[in-house]
């Protein structure tokens, strides 16, 4: 899985997403917020719940890798469910404060890690053993995919170029891992490889934001060229 170094402008990244995210939903009340996401199931309010409660939750396996000490990032999946339930639920002022305060509280913490820590290894909720630069990653990746998911005018080919280089990375490095991924060549529209999954398989073509929307489950193949596979579920 993709990480990338703790340097000046890795956080650069991380601050653009959160200042667009908290531009873009500045405005939106208590009926926007109890509107749908593009999420089936989800609220906007869900969405914005959990980036508000993910950032605290990053935080803890930074703890871990400070102090060597096991510290998970959330209790359990019930848990983190009930979490962003809660959350969901309150008025429009509230969410907004949490999504605002926790990202702060997120950006200095990762400013402020000692350089071991990095090279400390911890385990995200999702199983894999890391350092905490993949935290970078997954955090640059919620902020932008779920900007998009809040359904406000914002949409993969929305996302800085920086951003979604990173998460275009990071999702081709999923499916290079997952099971069920189908044989498939990946290349932008100048014909340059972006990937290849099995054997290859039939080439799908598209620009990479319409590549990161139909790998991310934001589109259905929009855009390509070729006849885009089935997917395994995205995580």
């Amino acid at each position: 899985m993709k990480e990338i170094p703790p340097t000046p402008e890795s956080f650069e990244v991380i601050a653009a997403a959160t200042d667009a995210l908290l531009a873009g939903v500045a405005g939106l009340d208590d009926k926007d917020i109890a509107a749908p996401s593009r999420l089936p199931g989800w609220t906007r309010g869900h969405v914005l719940s959990h980036l508000a409660r993910q950032a605290p939750a990053l935080e803890r396996l930074l703890e871990w890798a400070r102090t060597g000490v096991e510290t998970a990032q959330y209790p359990s999946r019930a848990a983190r469910n009930a979490e962003i339930e809660a959350g969901a639920q309150g008025p429009a002022a509230t969410l907004l404060t949490d999504v605002r305060t926790s990202a702060a509280h997120f950006r200095r913490t990762i400013e402020e890690l000692p350089a071991p820590a990095w090279k400390a290894t911890v385990r995200p909720f999702t199983g894999e053993l890391c350092t905490p630069c993949r935290i970078l990653v997954i955090r640059i990746r919620e902020l932008v995919l779920h900007h998009v998911d809040l359904d406000i005018g914002y949409d993969v080919a929305d996302i800085p170029e920086p951003a979604r280089r990173i998460v275009l990375d990071d999702v081709l490095g999923y499916y290079a891992e997952a099971e069920g991924t189908p044989d498939v060549t990946l290349r932008d529209p100048e014909g340059a490889l972006l990937g290849r999954f099995g054997t290859g398989g039939p080439v799908v073509s598209g620009t990479p934001a319409d590549l990161l929307a139909w790998l991310s489950g934001r589109s259905t193949g929009t855009g390509l060229t070729g006849q885009p596979p089935a997917l395994p579920p995205w995580l």
